[in-house]
Formats: C-alpha cells, structure tokens, sequence
C-alpha cells in the first residue's frame, strides 16, 4: 500500500477488476468531471492577489514529481509520497479550482505499471479530496491567495479541517475500491490499511502542514517557495529508501538462513513461516503496536534458526536421543541467538528467539524461566510454534486437527504455555483461519519418537538411558 501524505491504488492493484468495481470507478470519475467544471466555472478566483496560472503550474509539477516517484518506508510496507502537500498548498493559494486541477493531474503520472483505469480513479479520487478540502477550508473562513503574513493566525483552524477533510475523503475512497477488488493482494492491502488507520491518519495529516508551509513561503519567495520545500521532501526520500533497502536486505538473509534452516530439517518446510504469521496474529490481537508486530514476526521466522548449529545427524535421527543428542537439541535457542544478534533491528525479538521453549512452570530450556520470568514474545512464540507442530504433518503421523490442536493449547495452558496467549490466539484463529502445510510422506519408525519432536507439546522426546 501507499502510505504518508496520499494513498493511491498501485500498479498491478486492479488488473482485472470486477464488474461492482468498475461502477464504482466510473461513478467516482463522473463526480470528478461535475467538481471540476463547477469549480473551474464558478470557483476560479482568476483574480487572486498572485499569478494564479505560475502558482498553478508549479505546484502541478510539485505533485507530478511527488505523485510519480513515491518511496518504500520498510521492505514490507508502503510507499510514502508527499503529493497531497502540493494540492493543499493550492487550496490556499488558488482556491477550489486550482487544488482540483492540481489533484487531477495525477492522470500524467510517469509512474510504470499503471492501467488506465488506474489512472483516472487516482486522478478522480484526488480531484474529489483536494475539491472537499478546499471547499471545508473556505466554510471557516479560510482566505485564498492572501499574504499569509496578513492570514496567521487565522489560518490554522481552516487549514487544520481542511487536511483532515481530505485525509479522510482519500481513504474513504480508497477503502471503497479495495472493497470491491477481488485480487488477494487487494484484499491484503486493505488489511493493513484497516490495522495501521490511527497511524496513517496522523502521519498524513502531519505530512499535511507541508502544504501550508509553501503557501506561507510563496508570499515573500514565489515559486522558488516549492522548491525550497521540495528538496529537504527529497533528502527525506532519499535516507527513506536507503533504510528500506537496508531492510530489505536483512529480510532477504533473514529468508535465507529460514531456506538453509528448512533445507537441513526438510520435513518442517513451512514451518518458520507458519509461526512468523502465527506469533503476529497473536500479537494483534493482545494489541501489540505495530512495531512490535512487525519484531515479533521476524522472530517467529527466526525461532529455529539455532538448528543450523545442531548436528544433521541428530534433526533426521529416527530413534531415541542420547543425552548429548538432547542437549544439543536443547542448546539451538542460544545458538539461534548467537547467529542473529548482530541484525540491529531485531530488539526484542532476539529474546523470542532465546526463550521460546521455556515454560511457564519454569521446567523448560535453556535457562528454566517460569511465568513473568519469560519475555513476553517468547510466550507468544511458544503458542505458535507448539500449534502450527501439532497441525502439521510429521513423519510418523498425520496433522492433527485444528479443534484437537486447540483441545491441547488448553490442556497445557498454565504449565506450558501462558493462559491469557492461549485464550488471545485461539480468538486469533477464528479471525483470521490457519494455513495447512503441504502433505507430508507418513513414515514408521519402530524405534520410537523422533528428535524433531521437541517443538510438539503432545510428543515428548525419548532419551536413551546412560549407565
């Protein structure tokens, strides 16, 4: 999705859209071309106290840039564009028509990928935001093209509504359409629109101000007002992108040592990534931030990661464990930590990693925490790794069901897990669902349980007696 001052439907959002949504376009687009003309013929103040078709023009070409070459906050999230900073200037500076014409312009994006269609809701949508906020502006007596100095502080409520006028009337565009697109991507990006609202809202409407300074600016300094304002928007940008990138890069090695961590204990293929989405569910719903939601998922991805130091040997044993073999099992949350410890923005999640099979009677590894002893995303871990291993295949039996599964979280609830996570991720599952794991070959093992067992609660390993 597309987050920060304006929100747009991306290429490849709506490639085939359904006959609801493109009524839904096409109402939008129609309502549009009636704001426009109205505004255009019966708004336009081409008498302004400043060269109304220079402000126009730059402050078009401020939003095209914008508009055109948005920027990715995080490698999973969105991409930030200060767009609307140009279309609440003109609000200002030329009133209705202008913020209209400004907000429509986002029909020439160069942006690649972009559909047609896609382009005139954006342009439309836009259009109707900057129409409405402009409109809300001059109803508490916002004056338009003045000399700002002459307007402070009278200025502020006005433009305060009218930020928030066109915050809401984007979303609430936007919202409309993924509602009706049918692509899980779509649905997808509605999901995170709908869980990061509050933030959104006030990073936008923070970004909002912007628009507010180049309309101060343009009084004494002109057009040069815009890109005076524009260059620091692009310096942002710029260290933006970079730690985007840098992010990324740490998910791409993060995904990397997940692929060699499955690739020496083949059978659990999906597990890492069944606890990743299961850990956040959970943290969702005991209403985590998202920042936390976000560690608490590299965590979940990252819990078993300490395999890569245990023997392969001893993950594929088919028989009893000695007790070295246990204690090397035992041993992979301190080695998993050891591994990732220098990825700086892991924070807390690193104690996820070291403590997930603690218990909350204090009988667990490697250091036997007990209750309020264990980090918090260590509990929440414990709860998703311990289902999504009662729910998957194993070697030596078939998935358990999802209703037997919760039957055992229960069961354990208090001696090994933490009763509140128990209650919150089975509240979790209904929300949301679980995804099954591809099949896996049943194989019988006379000897017994297998070393990987020791991420199911309802298979406790076997260890060969020492004499």
């Amino acid at each position: 999705m597309v987050t920060g001052a304006a929100h747009r439907l991306r290429g490849g959002t709506a490639g085939r859209l359904a006959p609801p949504a493109k009524w839904y376009v096409a109402g939008v687009a129609t309502l549009a071309i009636l704001v426009l003309t109205r505004a255009v013929v019966g708004d336009a103040d081409w008498d302004a106290d400043i060269p109304w078709s220079i402000a126009l023009l730059v402050l078009a070409l401020l939003f095209l840039v914008c508009d055109s070459t948005p920027t990715n906050l995080t490698s999973r999230q969105s991409a930030w564009s200060p767009s609307s900073a140009a279309t609440l200037a003109a609000v200002v500076l030329l009133g209705p028509a202008g913020a209209v014409l400004v907000g429509a312009t986002s029909l020439l994006s160069v942006r690649r990928g972009l559909q047609l269609t896609q382009r005139i809701f954006n342009a439309s949508m836009y259009a109707l935001s900057a129409y409405a906020a402009a409109e809300a502006y001059l109803a508490l007596g916002g004056q338009v093209g003045k000399q700002m100095r002459d307007a402070f502080p009278g200025i502020i409520v006005p433009f305060a509504a009218a930020a928030m006028v066109h915050v809401l009337i984007n979303y609430g565009l936007l919202w409309g359409m993924l509602m009706l697109i049918r692509e899980p991507e779509a649905r997808k990006r509605k999901a995170r629109v709908d869980l990061n609202m509050p933030l959104l809202l006030v990073s936008d409407l923070g970004y909002a101000t912007l628009g507010l300074l180049i309309a101060a600016l343009w009084s004494g300094l002109g057009p040069f007002a815009a890109i005076l304002v524009l260059v620091p928007l692009f310096v942002a940008r710029w260290a933006m992108g970079q730690f985007a990138a840098q992010e990324g890069a740490y998910a791409a090695t993060m995904a990397a040592l997940c692929q060699a961590v499955e690739t020496k204990d083949f059978y659990t293929r999906g597990h890492s990534e069944r606890v990743s989405r299961g850990a956040a569910m959970l943290a969702r719903v005991v209403g985590m931030r998202d920042t936390r939601v976000e560690a608490i998922r590299y965590a979940g991805m990252l819990h078993d990661v300490g395999k890569l130091g245990v023997p392969t040997k001893v993950l594929q044993k088919s028989g009893p464990l000695s007790e070295e073999e246990l204690a090397a099992i035992q041993l992979h949350p301190m080695r998993g930590l050891e591994i990732v410890r220098e990825i700086g923005f892991l924070d807390e999640a690193l104690a996820g990693i070291m403590h997930h099979h603690e218990r909350m009677d204090g009988r667990g590894y490697p250091l036997g925490l007990a209750g309020d002893e264990i980090p918090e995303f260590a509990r929440v871990i414990a709860v998703a790794d311990a289902f999504d291993a009662m729910t998957s295949n194993r070697s030596y039996r078939g998935a358990r069901t999802l209703e037997d599964a919760v039957a055992d979280l229960r069961k354990w609830s208090g001696t090994q897990f933490d009763p509140a996570l128990v209650d919150a991720f089975v509240a979790a599952l209904e929300a949301e669902g679980w995804p099954r794991p591809e099949p896996a070959a049943l194989l019988d093992y006379a000897d017994g349980l297998i070393a990987r067992d020791h991420d199911d609660p309802t298979a406790p390993l076997r260890v060969v007696e020492s004499h």
